[in-house]
C-alpha cells in the first residue's frame, strides 16, 4: 500500500490517492494498466474505443469485417471483458473508470455498457456530455465525471445537470496547452488561451460553485495536462485541486497496455517532435511527429482542398462527425481508428502516437506504475542508471528527487 501526506481524493464514498490515470485509446489504457493503478488505491481508467483489438478471438470475427453492427456489438463484448478484468486486478481497491468520448457514434452504448459491466465511474470528454445524467440514471452508484477545459464549459454542464437534479461527482479540468490526444480547444491556435490556465479555471470554478450555491457540495476538481513532477502535484493541490490526472506518464509504464514500440516512441520524442494539428474528429490533437504524421502534414492542405463525402473506409463509422468520411475540409483527412490501431500494435511507420507536450517523469525510462505513483506523491524517484532493464526494483533502490 502506498501512503502520502497529501489529502486524499474523496469520490463516491471512497478515499483514494489523489492520482488519476487518464483514459487513452485506442487500447493504450485497457484492463492491465487501469487495474494496476486501481490496485494501488488510485483511479484507473479504461479507454472504451475499439477494445476488440486486445482480444484475438474478437479480431478473428471482425478484423476484415465491414459490418458496422457486428463491430459495434463486438466492441461492447470487449468493453465488458476489460472492465471485469480490471476489477478483478484491483481486488476492491481504488476505482475503475471508463473514458468515453462524446464524439464517438456509440457514445451512449459505451456509457450504458460501462455501467452494466460494473465500472465505478464514467468519464466523458471530447464534447459536452449534457445527457450523461439520463444515460446513467439507472446506476446511481456510478460516478459521472465530465472533462472540461474552461469555466464556461463547467458552467454549461453544471446548469444543465442541475435542472436534472444531478451534479458531477468530480470534474476533470484538462489544459489543452499541455495535454495529449484530442484537446478541449476549438482550434490548434486556441490552445494557448489563458482561460485554460489551471489557476484561472480553479479560481473561476470555485467562484462559480459559490454563485450557484454549490459550495457545500465539495465537487472534486481534478487537473490534467502536462503534469510530470511531485512539485506540480503539491502546487496544484495547494491551489485547490483535489487530485491530478496523468496520461502520457502512465502510457509508458511497464503495465501500459500498448506495444513496447509505442512506449519507445513516446519516451524518445524530443520537444520539437511533438506537434499539434487538426484531428479528423474536428478537434485539435497533439502527437509525436512520426513518419506517417510527417507525411500527412506535408500534404494536409492538398487533402483538405480535395475533401468530399465518401463511405467509411473501414465500415466502422466510429465518429459522429468525421472529416474524412463527411468531407469536412477544415478537419483532418485520415482514418483515426486505423492510425491509432497501428500505434497500439507498435507500427512506428504507420501509427499515430498521441503524447503530451511536457517531459516525462522518468525521462526515457520505462518504469512500473508503482514507482510513478510513488514519485508523484512523495518526490522519491527510482535510480534510473539501468534504463535498458525495466525490471521492478526494491524500495531500497529509491532516492530523493
Amino acid at each position: 500500500m502506498l501512503h502520502t501526506v497529501l489529502e486524499r481524493l474523496k469520490l463516491k464514498g471512497k478515499s483514494l490517492l489523489p492520482i488519476v490515470q487518464g483514459g487513452m485509446g485506442v487500447g493504450v489504457s485497457a484492463h492491465r494498466l487501469a487495474g494496476t493503478v486501481a490496485s494501488f488505491d488510485a483511479m484507473g481508467t479504461i479507454s472504451s474505443v475499439d477494445l476488440r483489438r486486445h482480444h484475438p478471438d474478437l479480431m478473428v470475427e471482425t478484423g476484415r469485417s465491414r459490418d458496422r453492427a457486428l463491430i459495434d456489438k463486438t466492441n461492447l463484448v470487449a468493453l465488458d471483458r476489460e472492465v471485469k478484468a480490471a476489477k478483478d486486478m484491483a481486488k476492491g481497491k481504488g476505482l475503475i473508470a471508463v473514458n468515453v468520448m462524446r464524439a464517438v457514434s456509440e457514445y451512449a452504448s459505451y456509457v450504458r455498457q460501462s455501467c452494466e459491466s460494473g465500472a465505478d465511474a464514467v468519464v466523458v470528454g471530447a464534447g459536452l456530455p449534457l445527457d450523461l445524467p439520463e444515460l446513467t440514471a439507472d446506476f446511481p452508484k456510478v460516478a459521472i465525471i465530465p472533462i472540461l477545459s474552461d469555466v464556461r464549459g463547467i458552467s454549461l454542464v453544471l446548469k444543465k445537470w442541475m435542472r436534472k437534479n444531478r451534479l458531477p461527482d468530480a470534474i476533470v479540468i484538462e489544459n489543452p496547452k499541455y495535454a495529449a490526444g484530442h484537446l478541449g480547444a476549438p482550434t490548434a491556435d486556441a490552445v494557448d488561451n489563458p482561460n485554460f490556465a489551471f489557476s484561472n479555471v480553479l479560481e473561476g470554478a470555485r467562484q462559480l460553485f459559490k454563485d450557484l450555491g454549490l459550495e457545500k457540495e465539495s465537487i472534486p476538481l481534478i487537473t490534467a495536462g502536462g503534469i510530470h513532477s511531485h512539485e506540480q502535484v503539491k502546487q496544484l493541490l495547494g491551489m485547490g485541486a483535489s487530485a491530478v490526472q496523468l496520461g502520457s506518464p502512465f502510457a509508458v509504464t511497464e503495465e501500459g497496455d500498448a506495444h513496447p514500440n509505442f512506449k519507445k516512441v513516446l519516451v524518445e520524442a524530443k520537444p520539437e517532435d511533438i506537434v499539434t494539428f487538426m484531428s479528423v474528429a474536428g478537434l485539435p490533437a497533439r502527437a509525436v511527429r512520426t513518419p506517417w504524421l510527417e507525411a500527412y502534414l506535408e500534404k494536409e492542405e492538398k487533402l483538405q482542398r480535395a475533401a468530399k463525402q465518401r463511405p467509411c473506409t473501414v465500415g466502422f463509422d466510429c465518429l459522429v462527425s468525421c472529416g474524412l468520411r463527411d468531407g469536412i475540409a477544415k478537419h483532418g483527412q485520415f482514418c483515426i481508428d486505423t492510425r491509432l490501431a497501428f500505434a497500439l500494435a507498435g507500427d512506428i511507420k504507420r501509427g499515430l502516437f498521441f503524447r503530451g507536450s511536457e517531459k516525462l517523469p522518468f525521462g526515457n525510462a520505462i518504469r512500473p506504475v508503482r514507482e510513478l505513483i510513488e514519485y508523484m506523491l512523495t518526490g522519491i524517484r527510482p535510480v534510473l542508471a539501468a534504463v535498458a532493464s525495466p525490471t521492478v526494483r526494491s524500495q531500497h533502490d529509491l532516492v530523493p528527487a
